[in-house]
């Protein structure tokens, strides 16, 4: 007679080895009888449990439940039993928990336990218990019960429909590691690739794929259409193109899905002609377009301003019997604001209510936000009070657009009414809601307001969460104040909130910005020692950083430690170390990675044309970045004002035509010029001697309320020289400092060597006396032609004090043996070696003055002899200086 067992409720508890971490697995699978059909006969078996009288109503309960549910299985009556485990699992139940209904289960009916797993796994995912479920798989498996793969796909689904996608390949690695217990089958293969993308990662998801094929496993339409989807995300289409081709050549029949999804790749990345091209083949395919098909369509148009092409789209749309949503609306108002036409906005907003469509909250909100953004608040009122009169109920998040509205246009005092009007009507303020509010404030730069928000928010009871502290530090970032973040930060530890990628990625941006890459470099260390693991973004800020500051060394050095931690590059990431190359002249290096954001999936863009056009003007070569102008046109690519600076500034020094018809198509395509644009035409013309068009510029920019700057002075003072205009220069000065610019050392210079070449040395003294005045020097090529000239009209009183003032300002620059030896070649005899040797005593240290008179004389060779035989008095001083320097003369000195 077999063994009476009583099993303590207490006892069982405390023998359960619960896993520390159980993982969320909502399932949902049909339960497959035949894994247990051959239960249904098995002989009646005795229940340890039977002979033995239980002590308390719980135990009793147990009892009969798992007598209920094992002759359930032992008769086949698979449906009931499942309804019956659904019940026991429920909070209300005598067992406190599966893995107990499991314990008492396992040891009371043994033979039958592998169906009932299976049952009761399904059961707990159906009743959105993933926790359990879990957990009872880590019991199985410790108890020696392998679950069939069903069970297994059950778990892969149910942890990637929780979103746990690093369980899921983790599930997937036991599976595949099983050996030849278990083999994956397509399903489970699915998921495990789903799981990749969903994680980024495209090249795990590629290696499980070919894994597939190497087990002889066809990839099926689902498995295609998760990898396009992560393709498509990442907007590398031609990885996507290449997948949707395979997947036609191996016979797989793109489904609706599939077109969806590329067509939507295609129209975020602004290939639209590509995404018509697919939806042309969906009609040659027989493959019907639904509401999603034709929204993405609309989306892309929208997104590029083609309103024009929209409407023929929504046309179409009705024309197949899909009458325009809600969401529809939303896009079609979204287009219409992005060109800037908020009254199409409203229009269609009115024909909207005539048709009575329903306006939900999201649609309200994106027609409320473009109203915002126009800083036409108070229609984006009146549009919220007319849906009102209808029946419409604003939410939280209505009035959250309200709020962020008048924050966006600074009204602070009306974002605050807003709120007061939440509360009346019963709403409360959230993080959101406060957040908008304190991230303005910060964008005024007014922290300690920011920090009084934060308090403010706390009273109200709406704790400050992760966005709040970090908009904070990215405010401090944004000024500099780095104390401050990392206080934030502590702040942030103690109040058990665990900052993110987002809360270093600010801090490290205003390090990157202010040029302090080192501790940038340091809390990158820092945050992967906590456990946040950068993204690309934050790779991206450093090369960016380091590139900008001409650290190519260690731009590179962050780019294969992405590599070396799995992390891709972005278009992003290769435009900063193209831009950085450029900057350095090494522009054919610049051209290799261009090619590598093809190999990689990605479409080089127009910020990556800028960077070589730049590089290219940079280094003087016209014609190259003319081809790659047209190279951007050709491709469909809008030209930006960055693509025109080195475009103009190059042709206006050499072709001040070219330069005209380049800016002539700036304005053709809607650029509005800015102060580089401006600066570049108006030095061209200057140096080209066209004053009168240089002068009209700069009065469009007054006009334009372009801020004018010392360049745009300079350059109209070079143009009054260069006519020889120089009676109309002091105007020009006094008029750039009545707009509050002081000239600095580069104006002063100017108007000394400008009034120089044009023998006036009475207008260039009289600069040189003010640049003086304001702590400034002259460069030395110009310190010698006022000296030369002075002393050559007999002014050698200004000459002497020009020499001594600028030595005394310790000016070695114009007294440095290269600057005077350039100076006589330049210049030559004559003109410069008066000054030069008026000027020799005020160098420091014999050898200097030795050496630059030597290299003076010696630049203008054989006319030294005869120039110092018609100056008489000069040899004299000449022969004193090298007389004294005699014995560390070389025999070419002694030749003098």
């Amino acid at each position: 007679m077999a063994r009476c067992i009583f099993f303590h409720r207490k006892s069982i508890l405390n023998a359960l080895n619960k896993p520390q971490n159980p993982i969320s697995v909502p399932l949902s699978f049909n339960l497959c009888t035949d894994s247990f059909a051959n239960q249904t006969h098995q002989p009646q078996i005795e229940d340890p449990t039977e002979n033995h009288n239980p002590t308390n109503l719980q135990e009793q309960q147990h009892h009969e439940q798992i007598r209920k549910l094992r002759v359930l299985l032992q008769q086949g009556r698979s449906e009931t039993a499942r309804r019956l485990i659904k019940s026991l699992i429920l909070p209300s139940s005598p067992f406190s928990s599966p893995t107990e209904l499991y314990t008492l289960f396992s040891l009371s009916a043994p033979s039958m336990k592998p169906a009932f797993c299976y049952m009761l796994l399904v059961a707990c995912s159906e009743s959105k218990m993933p926790n359990e479920a879990v957990e009872l798989y880590s019991l199985m498996r410790k108890s020696g019960t392998r679950p069939c793969l069903a069970s297994l796909n059950v778990m892969l689904e149910s942890l990637v429909t929780s979103k746990q996608f690093g369980k899921t390949l983790e599930l997937f690695s036991e599976i595949f590691e099983s050996g030849q217990r278990i083999r994956p089958d397509k399903f489970t293969y699915g998921k495990a690739i789903q799981a990749s993308v969903k994680l980024g990662d495209l090249e795990r998801a590629d290696q499980l794929v070919n894994s597939m094929k190497m087990k002889r496993m066809s990839p099926g339409v689902f498995v295609y259409n998760v990898l396009l989807s992560g393709m498509c995300k990442e907007k590398k289409m031609r990885d996507a193109q290449k997948v949707f081709d395979e997947m036609v050549e191996g016979k797989v029949a793109p489904n609706l899905v599939t077109y969806n999804t590329m067509i939507d790749g295609y129209s975020k990345v602004g290939e639209l002609e590509k995404a018509f091209e697919l939806r042309e083949r969906m009609k040659d395919e027989n493959v019907e377009a639904n509401m999603v098909t034709y929204n993405t369509m609309l989306s892309g148009l929208c997104r590029v301003k083609r309103m024009e092409d929209a409407k023929r789209i929504l046309e179409e749309m009705e024309a197949h019997g899909f009458a325009p949503d809600g969401f529809t609306y939303s896009i079609l108002f979204d287009g219409h604001f992005r060109c800037g036409d908020g009254e199409g906005s409203l229009a269609l907003f009115e024909e909207a209510n005539r048709k009575g469509v329903r306006i939900n909250s999201y649609t309200c909100s994106i027609l409320l936000n473009g109203l915002c953004k126009e800083g036409n608040i108070e229609k984006a009122e009146d549009v919220l009070r007319k849906l009102m009169e209808t029946g419409f109920v604003p939410d939280v998040v209505v009035y959250n657009t309200i709020v962020s509205g008048y924050c966006r246009i600074g009204e602070m005092d009306k974002a605050i009414l807003a709120i007061e009007q939440m509360e009346v009507r019963g709403l409360k303020p959230n993080c959101i809601t406060f957040n908008s509010l304190i991230d303005k404030v910060c964008e005024t730069k007014n922290m300690d307001m920011a920090e009084e928000w934060v308090k403010k928010m706390a009273k109200k009871g709406v704790i400050p969460n992760l966005e709040t502290y970090n908009i904070l530090i990215n405010g401090y970032g944004q000024m500099c104040v780095f104390d401050k973040c990392f206080q934030i930060l502590e702040v942030m530890e103690n109040k058990g909130i665990k900052p993110n990628i987002v809360s270093y990625g600010s801090l490290v941006n205003g390090l990157c910005k202010d040029g302090r890459l080192l501790e940038a470099e340091i809390v990158l260390r820092d945050m992967v020692s906590r456990g946040v693991l950068p993204n690309a973004q934050i790779y991206n800020m450093l090369i960016g950083g380091t590139s900008t500051v001409g650290n190519l060394k260690d731009a590179f050095r962050f780019f294969d430690e992405m590599a070396k931690t799995g992390i891709n590059p972005t278009l992003v990431t290769y435009n900063a170390l193209i831009h950085g190359l450029c900057k350095k002249g090494r522009v054919m290096e610049a051209e290799d990675y261009v090619s590598q954001i093809t190999s990689s999936g990605y479409s080089a863009d127009v910020i990556t044309y800028n960077s070589l056009i730049s590089g290219y003007s940079d280094g003087g070569n016209t014609q190259k970045c003319l081809e790659l102008y047209e190279t951007i046109k050709s491709l469909g690519m809008k030209p930006t004002l960055y693509t025109y600076h080195p475009l103009i500034s190059r042709c206006s020094r050499e072709d001040m035509a070219l330069a005209e018809k380049l800016y002539s198509e700036m304005l053709q395509m809607g650029l509005v010029p800015d102060r580089i644009v401006y600066n570049a035409l108006i030095h061209g013309y200057a140096e080209h001697g066209d004053t009168q068009k240089a002068l009209a510029l700069h009065s469009e920019m007054v006009n334009q309320k372009i801020y004018v700057d010392r360049m745009t002075y300079n350059s109209l003072i070079l143009g009054h020289f260069k006519q020889g205009k120089n009676s109309e220069v002091k105007d020009l000065v006094n008029d750039m400092k009545a707009q509050g610019l002081a000239p600095k050392a580069d104006t002063y210079n100017l108007l000394v060597k400008g009034h120089c070449e044009l023998k006036d040395f009475s207008g260039a003294y009289f600069w040189y006396r003010e640049l003086f005045k304001n702590g400034f020097l002259l460069n030395a090529l110009t310190c010698l032609e006022l000296t030369s000239g002075l002393q050559k009209e007999g002014r050698l009183r200004e000459a002497e004090i020009v020499c001594s003032e600028m030595s005394v300002k310790g000016l070695n620059d114009c007294n440095s043996n290269e600057d005077v030896f350039s100076v006589a070649n330049v210049k030559g005899t004559d003109y410069v070696l008066t000054g030069a040797l008026d000027c020799w005593h005020n160098l420091q240290g014999p050898e200097k003055i030795f050496t630059g008179f030597h290299w003076c004389i010696f630049g203008v060779k054989e006319n030294v002899r005869a120039w110092f035989s018609s100056k008489g008095g000069e040899v004299v001083r000449a022969r004193i200086m090298v007389s004294g320097m005699d014995d560390r003369s070389s025999n070419d000195d002694k030749r003098f």
